[in-house]
């Protein structure tokens, strides 16, 4: 088993309180086996479940586990910033706090990274969603590789393992779902080197999706907008 320096592994959550403890259960099984040197951190951001009282338990059994809590829900974009700037080891792994996701499959990313590897890419085998969720899922995914020029085979898939050094380079500015989009444009147009790895998709067990409902949809269209604006705007 291939091995790195040290990793920190965080998890955005909201109202994630009936999987979040089996994530961060898992991170502690599986880190050790690809490095000696580890943290897990978990982003609450604004729950208003049990969250916060798991995550306060977790954080009291376990000592590599450190909690960033927003008082109020700032959105998923906020969460990830929060955690990338919190992490404090050399690679930063990051999935979702709603087990769609397994991270034990971290030791499939790890296995890919080489030597110039600055970011390893999940891609679902299988998205299992309603067919409604999978239909929306494959036109955006298109959508957004025509839009924005993307050569990755699947940027929605949150599950990712990342070398720190390269947020010294990138900034990341959006709060919301779009900040996916926003990294892996960003990242991409400053040469990384990125590896691609098949990894598992799984029924949502617990809690709702943030993203899949019309509001949200028309409101993340005019971020999209935005963010190609000014992405679009940068390099002229």
């Amino acid at each position: 088993m291939k091995k790195l320096k040290s990793v920190s592994a965080f998890f955005p959550a909201y109202n994630d309180g009936g999987t979040i403890p089996s994530m961060v259960l898992c991170a502690i099984r599986t880190l050790p086996k690809v490095t000696d040197d580890y943290e897990v951190v978990v982003v609450n951001d604004g729950s208003t479940d049990y969250t916060g009282e798991m995550l306060q338990e977790l954080a009291a059994l376990y000592p590599h586990v450190r909690i960033i809590t927003h008082p109020q829900n700032r959105g998923y974009g906020a969460a990830l910033r929060s955690g990338f700037s919190e992490a404090g080891k050399d690679w930063i792994f990051y999935t979702d706090g709603d087990a769609q996701y397994d991270p034990r499959e971290l030791t499939r990313l790890v296995d890919a990274v080489q030597e110039d590897t600055d970011i390893v890419n999940g891609y679902k085998i299988e998205r299992h969603d309603p067919l409604h969720r999978v239909i929306i899922g494959r036109l955006y995914h298109h959508m957004m590789r025509l839009v924005f020029g993307f050569r990755l085979r699947d940027v929605d898939c949150d599950f990712r393992l990342i070398r720190r050094s390269v947020f010294d380079r990138v900034r990341l500015q959006s709060t919301s779902g779009t900040i996916c989009l926003e990294m892996v444009k960003k990242l991409q147009d400053e040469g990384c080197r990125f590896e691609e790895v098949p990894v598992h998709h799984h029924h949502r067990a617990y809690g709702k999706s943030q993203f899949f409902n019309f509001p949200r949809l028309a409101r993340t269209a005019i971020q999209l907008f935005t963010l190609w604006r000014d992405l679009r705007l940068k390099r002229l």
